[in-house]
Parts: C-alpha cells; sequence; structure tokens
C-alpha cells in the first residue's frame, strides 16, 4: 500500500562513509513524498564514520545502527519499508542488490531501491555503473551524467530506464553578494587527491606561501578528517601532519566543520577536483580548479575542463579571479530548479503500482560474469546465489562492551597501518 500523510513513507539508508550517508540521507529526503521516518544503516568497515564525522555532517535520522552486510540483509528481510538508497560504492552495491534479490523472492511489495554517486563520477565509469545497475533508480548528478549512464547502459544491452537526472543533494546555502572582512581563501583539500608526499607537500606549501604574499587575507585549509579518521577515501598523508613541518604564518589556519558553513565566508574557493567545487559554483562564489599539478585523469580535474575555473598558483598569487562558464555550470546539475522533481514522480509513481515491483534484476549474473561476480558478493559474504555463505558474522543484538572495545581498536590498528606503517613500507621499497 502506497504511504499516505497518516502513513509516512519508511525509509531505509545504507551507507558505507560519512560523505555516503550525507549523500544517501539528503537524497531521501528529497526524492520522496510527503512524511518520512528515516532509518539509517551504516555498514561496518574500514570507513564507518564516528560519532564527531556523524555531528559534522549534520544529517540526523529517525535511527542509526552499524551493521554488517548480512544484519543489514536481515533487517530488509524482516522489516517494512518503502524506499531503500544504497549509498555505497559500486562493489557494495551489486552486493546488496543480489543479496535483496535472494531476501526479497517472497515479498510481494519490496521497497523502491535507489542508488547513485556522491559526487563527480571521473574514473570507473562503466565499472561503477555496471555495478549499480538493477536498481529502480540509478541517480545522476547532473544532465551530463545522464547522458552518459545511458550510453553506457545501452552500449551493452542493459536496461536505462533506471537513470534518473537529480542533482547533488547538499547543493545550497545562500548566494554570494561580495568580499567579505577579511577577504578569504580556502583550500578544500581531498582525502586521495593528490596521493604522494611530494605533491601535498607542493599544494601545502604554495597555499602558506599565498598567506605570506597576501598578509591582508585569511587562508584557510579546510580538511574533512582528523588524523586516525577514515571517509570516502583512504587518507595515508593527512595535511595536519605536513603542516607541522611548517612555519605557519598567523592568517594561515586549518578548519574542520561543515562545507556550507565554511563556504557562508568564502570569497575564493581552490581546489583539485573535490565536490566542493560544485558547491561553490552553485552559490557563485569565485571558484579555481588547480592545474599546477596538471590536468589529468588520475586528479579528477580534467571533469572541469570548459568550466573557466582552471587555473595555477601563480595565476592567483597574482590577484587572478575565475569567471565560470554559465553554459558548463548549467550541464552540470549546479544551478537547475527542481532537480528531483522527476525522481520524486518516479518513486511515487512506483510505490503506487498495483501488484508490487518486479524483481531486482542486475546486469552483472553468475552466468555473465561467473570470474568476476563472484569475488564481488564473498566479500560481503554472499554466494554467487545471493544466498549467506555459512559461517558469515552476523549477530542477533548488540555486540557487548568488550566486543565493542576490541572492534574499535581493530580499526584504529588498520588506520595506523594505513596512515603510519603502509608509507614506511612504500619508501622502503623505492630505497
Amino acid at each position: 500500500m502506497p504511504p499516505s500523510s497518516t502513513n509516512p513513507t519508511r525509509i531505509a539508508v545504507l551507507a558505507d562513509s560519512d560523505t555516503r550517508w550525507k549523500w544517501g540521507a539528503l537524497t531521501a529526503r528529497r526524492i520522496t513524498p510527503g512524511g518520512t521516518v528515516l532509518d539509517g544503516f551504516l555498514l561496518r568497515g574500514r570507513a564507518t564514520p564516528t560519532a564527531r564525522q556523524l555531528a559534522e555532517v549534520g544529517v540526523p535520522a529517525d535511527s542509526l545502527t552499524e551493521v554488517t552486510a548480512v544484519e543489514f540483509l536481515r533487517a530488509m528481510a524482516e522489516g517494512s519499508y518503502d524506499v531503500l538508497v544504497l549509498s555505497l560504492v559500486g562493489g557494495g552495491v551489486q552486493a546488496m542488490l543480489h543479496g535483496l534479490k535472494r531476501v526479497w523472492e517472497d515479498v510481494p511489495e519490496r521497497p523502491v531501491v535507489v542508488t547513485g554517486y556522491v559526487g563527480v563520477v571521473y574514473e570507473k565509469l562503466t565499472d561503477g555503473l555496471l555495478l549499480r545497475h538493477g536498481a529502480d533508480l540509478v541517480l545522476a548528478n547532473s544532465r551530463q551524467d545522464a547522458e552518459r549512464f545511458r550510453a553506457v547502459y545501452e552500449g551493452v544491452g542493459a536496461d536505462a530506464d533506471s537513470v534518473t537526472e537529480v542533482a547533488l543533494p547538499f547543493l545550497g546555502g545562500a548566494p554570494y553578494e561580495g568580499e567579505h572582512d577579511p577577504y578569504t581563501v580556502v583550500f578544500a583539500a581531498q582525502p586521495s587527491v593528490p596521493d604522494s608526499r611530494g605533491d601535498r607537500t607542493y599544494l601545502l606549501e604554495r597555499l602558506v606561501r599565498h598567506a605570506r604574499l597576501h598578509p591582508e587575507r585569511e587562508v584557510l585549509l579546510k580538511l574533512r578528517s582528523k588524523p586516525g579518521e577514515h571517509t570516502t577515501h583512504i587518507e595515508e598523508l593527512p595535511y595536519q601532519k605536513l603542516a607541522q613541518k611548517l612555519d605557519l604564518p598567523p592568517n594561515f589556519r586549518l578548519v574542520y566543520g561543515n562545507m556550507g558553513e565554511v563556504l557562508d565566508r568564502t570569497d575564493l574557493l581552490v581546489t583539485i577536483s573535490s565536490t566542493a567545487a560544485l558547491e561553490s559554483l552553485h552559490r557563485g562564489i569565485p571558484t579555481v580548479v588547480l592545474t599546477d599539478l596538471g590536468v589529468r585523469e588520475v586528479l579528477g580535474n580534467h571533469h572541469f575542463v570548459g568550466s573557466g575555473c582552471l587555473a595555477s598558483w601563480e595565476q592567483l598569487d597574482a590577484g587572478h579571479r575565475p569567471a565560470a562558464d554559465a553554459e558548463w555550470v548549467a550541464r552540470q546539475g549546479v544551478a537547475v530548479d527542481g532537480a528531483f522533481d522527476a525522481a520524486r514522480e518516479r518513486v511515487a509513481k512506483l510505490l503506487a503500482q498495483p501488484g508490487g515491483r518486479a524483481p531486482l534484476t542486475p546486469y552483472y549474473t553468475p552466468a555473465s560474469a561467473p570470474g568476476y561476480l563472484p569475488g564481488i558478493l564473498a566479500r560481503h559474504h554472499l554466494g554467487p546465489d545471493g544466498a549467506v555463505l555459512p559461517g558469515a558474522p552476523a549477530h542477533d543484538r548488540e555486540p557487548g562492551p568488550v566486543r565493542q572495545i576490541v572492534r574499535r581498536a581493530a580499526r584504529g590498528a588498520y588506520r595506523h597501518g594505513v596512515q603510519r606503517v603502509a608509507p614506511v613500507i612504500r619508501r622502503m621499497g623505492e630505497l
């Protein structure tokens, strides 16, 4: 039975990092009609967000539970939801689609399943899209992405009807109305781009140099996470640690917090390829995508070719202020009114569909990808048919205090290994 004013829409969101929780929860609110009850599930793994990260994201839920993949599938088998948003990496989405197909075999009215991308899609386009195929809606954050997504699906003979154009759900905030006092330059750092110590040190030194050249400006390094925390991507060389080796000028600061609040006082946003650039462009803030390390696919800044935003630190030091290309901006879904109307209509139509919805049909099957699919499913303790493998970790109740302590210690040890041990071993291997 479709939701009504007296029977609010029940939504479940499964996310595997802080940024994906933000995207999934905000998207869920935007694409569902009427009142909602939102239950959040955080997939246990290396990037499971901490309480601080969740507080910084600032997107609440009616309930929030940390789960394994198997525990989540059990909750979906036992629960009664109208809409499910899968906000995961591609492999996680594919595993859940197969697992859900299995647990919903005898369910007359399964939830509407939605998935998509957290930000700019600049790598693994085909791989990521095919791993997401099978959801009722595959959301594209811009007209350009929607065209690319449909072309990929049609090119392999897969149904492209699920592709639905929307926009990034966290775009918003007050439009830029002119310079602040002091004039504020913000560099939006990314956890994994660039990934080498030399490149990250270079960017930090140029940012500090800009602060010295312009003592009248406030120069902020906006960081995504604190040392020991992980976000969507692994950060082996946090800028905080690199900054400890430098003599920082008084007008230079490291800042955390909600990106929207930082943009409220920003006069110039600088980045390599962060989604923050789209948030900034949406508000009309002068925005620069750096070319200092080249315009390369591995950096993601190639996505901004034609935007009018590409520039170098040399130009910025000399006073350059970029002007974004209006046509390019429009194609990115950055300034579109009613961006979620089509998705909301599709969800409402599916919810009202008599006789329930057809079974999930992912593009990959044990017959079409026998050398690829089983490995993806096995990472989440699922067999090729989507059934739970024997011995998979699952619990009927919340772990006790001892198990919680052990789990936190293990996660901390993993992050220590990524951020401290792995770089040392890598350097030793280069000797």
